[in-house]
Parts: C-alpha cells; sequence; structure tokens
C-alpha cells in the first residue's frame, strides 16, 4: 500500500498504548497517572505488616495519600511512622512526591 502523497506522520495508525501515552502527556495527566502508582505498589513500599491492615484508597492533586487502616491502634503508630513512610515513598525519583498521608478508619 503507498502512502499519500503530503501525508503527515500523524495521519498513519499508530499502536493503542502510543496514542494513550501522546494523550497522557499533553493532557497533564501522566505525571497523576505516575503519581497514582503508589496505590498498586504499596506493599512493597511500606512493607507486608503495615500492608496487611492498611489500604491505600486514593491520591489528590495536592499530593495527599487518603489510606484506611483497620484499628485506630495502628492509625497512632502509623501516624508516628509518617515521615518514614513517605521517604519510602518518595524514593523513587521519577515519581511525584506524596505531600501527606492521611490515614482514616476502614469501613
Amino acid at each position: 500500500m503507498k502512502e499519500r502523497r503530503g501525508a503527515r506522520k500523524k495521519d498513519r495508525p499508530r499502536p493503542i498504548g502510543e496514542a494513550i501515552t501522546n494523550f497522557l502527556e499533553r493532557s497533564g495527566i501522566s505525571r497523576r497517572v505516575e503519581q497514582a502508582s503508589v496505590v498498586p505498589e504499596w506493599p512493597e513500599l511500606v512493607g507486608q505488616q503495615i500492608a496487611q491492615v492498611t489500604e491505600p484508597l486514593s491520591i489528590a492533586r495536592d499530593g495527599t495519600l487518603f489510606v484506611a487502616v483497620k484499628t485506630s491502634a495502628w492509625m497512632n503508630e502509623l501516624s508516628l511512622l509518617e515521615p518514614q513512610l513517605l521517604a519510602s515513598i518518595n524514593a523513587k525519583a521519577d515519581r511525584p512526591r506524596v505531600a501527606r498521608i492521611r490515614w482514616q478508619m476502614m469501613r
């Protein structure tokens, strides 16, 4: 099949992954998607013991990570550990930083 004369590169079909990546970058969403990768990586970032009593829920645009906690005793302990947890979470250099963690009781 011959390419049309004068056709531009963007007129050709592209793989869907490439199209989505380009859209996310142009719209500014790609940084938020990268920041949200904290949620599925939670057990690796905080360790299995903490992961068993917590559930990361979402991350706000301002960098606040919302995490549900099973008991108030754990919530108190995790509040004290927040600086160390943030250091672990923010260790990945190319990911937008998590500014703070908001702990809330599981429902």
